[in-house]
């Protein structure tokens, strides 16, 4: 007969040899992740008042922000994840526990499961680099910067659509049913990263379409 650690994740039976519970509560962990998000958030809204804020619509001085907090969570937490999630369920500290409450809502984070340790991988060390290189042209107001922008947000938001559609072909088994992790972590938090990459996609191309109709445009020589 074999025995399993008592953990908190779905399926109720999956096994976790060593698991080790968080020390923060779940509040804390929530708590403490949105704090850091919103303060890169409003770091990214005053740099673009500082820097052009004139010429800068209140969109486009939250995709300042939205580009810097997504560095920030790509590179620190998903890069934390990219690198111990073998001894994860193990592990203990601010980010071990931040991972493991998120991992009520998808258990998948605490086994090493192949697909979320790619996607998470890519995340990690691709698009929170280069996030943060969107915020650089972005504030700088780089010719490059709706090319970045529509690559970026391209890329997380085929991540986040693999995401979901994996989970939905193991019958969504991999999340603690309650609302609050189902819904609001799971489907809550995921769903940022599909509706603001698809605003920020339909910018970018009225960007680069408007730029090409230009260059496009006939130029009369004068003589």
């Amino acid at each position: 007969m074999t025995t399993t650690a008592e953990h908190p994740y779905w399926p109720r039976s999956l096994p976790l040899p060593g698991y080790v519970a968080a020390k923060l509560p779940g509040w804390q962990c929530a708590g403490l992740v949105g704090a850091a998000a919103a303060a890169l958030l409003a770091v990214g809204w005053l740099l673009g008042g500082a820097r052009g804020g004139a010429s800068r619509s209140h969109a486009h001085r939250l995709a300042l922000g939205w580009f810097l907090m997504c560095a920030g969570i790509h590179g620190v937490l998903e890069g934390f994840f990219s690198l111990r999630h073998r001894d994860l369920p193990r592990a203990t500290g601010l980010l071990a526990d931040v991972w493991k409450e998120y991992a009520k809502a998808d258990s998948r984070y605490m086994t090493s499961d192949d697909f979320t340790v790619a996607m998470e991988t890519v995340t990690a060390w691709a698009w929170g680099p280069l996030s943060f290189l969107t915020f650089l042209a972005l504030l700088r107001h780089h010719p490059a910067r709706y090319i970045l922008q529509l690559l970026v947000s391209l890329g997380q938001l085929y991540g986040d659509v693999l995401y979901f559609a994996t989970e939905a072909l193991a019958g969504w088994s991999h999340s603690d049913p309650r609302p609050l992790y189902f819904w609001g972590y799971f489907v809550g938090l995921n769903g940022v990263w599909v509706l603001v990459p698809c605003a920020l996609l339909a910018d970018s191309c009225r960007h680069l379409a408007a730029a090409q109709r230009a260059h496009d445009r006939p130029h009369h020589k004068s003589h």
